[in-house]
C-alpha cells in the first residue's frame, strides 16, 4: 500500500550470477534491487548483450532498479587515478541507468594520494563538478556515500561538497553502518545531512566486525527514526557485508544468500 517502505538490496553479497541475486529478493519478497556487480563484473564493464540479458530477467521479475552502485571515486581510485576512467564509466552507467528505469548512480570522493589537504580538496571538488555536470546533462543523480574520499567522513566536507558543486544532480547517500567501519559516529554524521540524504544503504557492525542490522552498534534502529522524521521517503538497501565485502577477492561465502535474507529480514523488522 501507499507509504510502504521500498526495500532493496546490493545482492552481488547474496549470490554471482543474476539468477542467484534474483532469487534472494524472491526470498525476502522484495520488488527491488541494487545493481553492483554480476558474475563479478562490475556493471559498468558488461557487455550490451551480457547487460540487456540482465534487465530482461529482472523486467521479468517485475524487479525495480534503484540504484547502479558505481566505482567512481571509490577506494580503488584515489585522487591520483586517470579521471578518464570514471568520466567513462559515468558515460556507461549513465545510459544503462536510463534503459533499467533508475536516475541514481552512487559515488565516492577520492581517497587521497599524498597531496596536502588543500590540494586534495581542490581536486577532490573539480572533479565532483565536472561529473555532476555531466550527469545532469545525462538525466542522472550522483549520490555521494559516507565512505572512501574527501568527503567520506566528515559532515562538514559533505556539505561543502554540495555547496561547492551546486548541482540539483549531487545528493548524499547515508550508509548506517559505515561510522563504525571507518572510526566515526554514523548517528551524529547523518543529524547534520539528513536533509540531503537521497539513499540509504543499511549494515550494521560492531568492534569485531558487520552484523545482523540492528544487533551492532550503529544505531541503525536510530538512523531509520531520525530518516523518517526528515521525511525521507526513498529506498532502504541493504548492504550486509557479512559473507563478503565487495573491495576484498573471492566469491560470496556458501551460506551468503542464507546470510542477506537474515540481514534482509532484521532490517524489515527495524523498518516496521
Amino acid at each position: 500500500m501507499p507509504g510502504d517502505p521500498v526495500l532493496a538490496g546490493i545482492t552481488d553479497e547474496a549470490a554471482p550470477d543474476i539468477e542467484g541475486q534474483i532469487s534472494v529478493l524472491r526470498a525476502l519478497g522484495w520488488q527491488a534491487i541494487e545493481l553492483r556487480n554480476i558474475d563479478q563484473v562490475a556493471l559498468a564493464e558488461l557487455t550490451d548483450e551480457r547487460f540487456e540479458a540482465v534487465a530482461a530477467a529482472l523486467s521479468d521479475n517485475g524487479l525495480r532498479v534503484v540504484c547502479l552502485a558505481s566505482r567512481i571515486g571509490n577506494w580503488a581510485r584515489p585522487i591520483s587515478t586517470d579521471f578518464r576512467h570514471d568520466l567513462a564509466e559515468l558515460d556507461v552507467l549513465a545510459k544503462r541507468a536510463r534503459a533499467i528505469g533508475t536516475r541514481h548512480l552512487r559515488i565516492m570522493s577520492y581517497p587521497n594520494a599524498g597531496l596536502g589537504d588543500s590540494d586534495w580538496r581542490a581536486r577532490v571538488i573539480e572533479r565532483v563538478t565536472v561529473l555532476a555536470d555531466r550527469a545532469e546533462r545525462h538525466g542522472v543523480t550522483l549520490l555521494h556515500e559516507n565512505c572512501s574520499g574527501w568527503a567520506g567522513t566528515n559532515a562538514e566536507r559533505m556539505l561543502e561538497l554540495l555547496d561547492e558543486v551546486a548541482s540539483p544532480a549531487l545528493k548524499l547517500l547515508f550508509d548506517t553502518g559505515n561510522g563504525v567501519a571507518h572510526g566515526y559516529d554514523g548517528f551524529d554524521l547523518l543529524a547534520d545531512i539528513v536533509d540531503h540524504v537521497e539513499h540509504v544503504h543499511v549494515k550494521d557492525a560492531d568492534e569485531h566486525g558487520f552484523t545482523i542490522p540492528g544487533e551492532g552498534s550503529a544505531r541503525v534502529a536510530d538512523c531509520v527514526k531520525l530518516l523518517r522524521a526528515a521525511g525521507y521517503s526513498g529506498a532502504w538497501s541493504v548492504e550486509p557485508h557479512l559473507a563478503m565485502r565487495p573491495h576484498e577477492p573471492g566469491e560470496p561465502a556458501p551460506d551468503a544468500a542464507m546470510k542477506f535474507i537474515a540481514a534482509g529480514r532484521a532490517m524489515a523488522g527495524l523498518l516496521r
